[in-house]
């Protein structure tokens, strides 16, 4: 596998090797991307492109939320600041560049909201966003967020283990997987309109990493509720995988006895698999996984952290037996 080094050493993903080709190919500023990358390198051009962006148009200010901190789930690494995680975004049904979301979800309406839980359970149902909330304690958890396209952040997320929903409707035991089916709204979301990826986004886990502990349904950050660039008002946060894998905006939850076909996966199935574990010893085609860029560490000459095994999380026993290599 050929992992491409830029001149200065650092070994920094261009534009062009951060997503699919065809997303690439369609970026509105790409021009002016690459006129700021050849004067001050890629990682110069993302810290301005956020400074810029900081005081994007906002969507309907969020609310207060309190999540109980919990110990067993607080990361010790230094927390990003909460404009670089609400102005640097993937959320493609808003736009394409990092900072498109935070200019454009303020169209997003988070309230009414329902979550339709289906498939192969004993007591399907349908929550709107005030159940949700009161399901179970909610819990704040610090997590890091690794993207596959080599960048980090340390989130105070809020919310509970998605076990506690699946508990609640009883799955049966043709349940195999669970598949989070998104919001898919030309109206609120101008990204749907383009042919990035077959919409709605559709994410999925294996039902006993969906049981996992680790596994938060999430309904705020940074102590109120989640802005609508990160996903709000309900989304998924699974700390050991990629951050595609953890789905935004969601309307609707299927216990399947197949494989999901996911997103990503049925759009580029040679660089994103099912599973998506972050590995260090599993590059992309593309550039290699085995360090990161912290976000708020952008320092063209800032050293790169060494990527952890799931993250640092301790999963593995969720993989037994099964090669990480081949099913990635």
């Amino acid at each position: 596998m050929l992992i491409t080094r830029r001149p200065n050493g650092l070994d920094l993903p261009l534009s062009s090797e951060i997503t699919p080709q065809a997303v690439y190919e369609s970026r509105r500023r790409f021009i002016a991307r690459m006129a700021v990358g050849a004067a001050a390198g890629g990682a110069l051009w993302e810290m301005a492109n956020r400074e810029a962006f900081a005081a994007a148009p906002a969507a309907a200010a969020p609310q207060k939320l309190a999540g109980k901190p919990n110990p067993a789930y607080a990361s010790l690494d230094k927390q990003t600041s909460f404009k670089d995680a609400s102005t640097y975004n993937n959320f493609y049904e808003f736009g394409l560049d990092k900072s498109d979301p935070a200019q454009n979800a303020h169209t997003l309406k988070t309230r009414p909201w329902t979550v339709t839980i289906e498939g192969e359970v004993k007591k399907p149902m349908t929550l709107d966003l005030d159940a949700l909330l009161k399901l179970a304690p909610l819990e704040e958890r610090v997590y890091r967020l690794r993207c596959v396209e080599g960048w980090s952040m340390v989130i105070p997320w809020i919310g509970y283990s998605l076990s506690e929903l699946i508990k609640k409707v009883e799955p049966t035991g043709n349940a195999k997987y669970v598949e989070f089916v998104t919001l898919a709204d030309k109206a609120q979301m101008p990204g749907v309109s383009s042919r990035v990826l077959n919409w709605p986004y559709v994410e999925g886990l294996r039902i006993d990493e969906a049981n996992h502990p680790l596994t938060l349904l999430t309904l705020g950050m940074y102590g109120q509720t989640l802005p609508n660039q990160n996903g709000a008002p309900v989304r998924l946060v699974v700390p050991w995988k990629y951050g595609f894998k953890s789905a935004k905006s969601i309307v609707k939850i299927r216990f399947v006895k197949e494989q999901p076909r996911t997103a990503w996966n049925v759009s580029a199935p040679s660089e994103y698999g099912f599973y998506s574990n972050v590995n260090p010893e599993v590059d992309h085609p593309r550039w290699s996984q085995a360090s990161e860029r912290r976000i708020g560490e952008d320092g063209f000459f800032q050293k790169k952290r060494k990527t952890l095994m799931f993250n640092g999380y301790d999963v593995g026993s969720l993989y037994s037996g099964l090669d990480l290599k081949k099913n990635f």
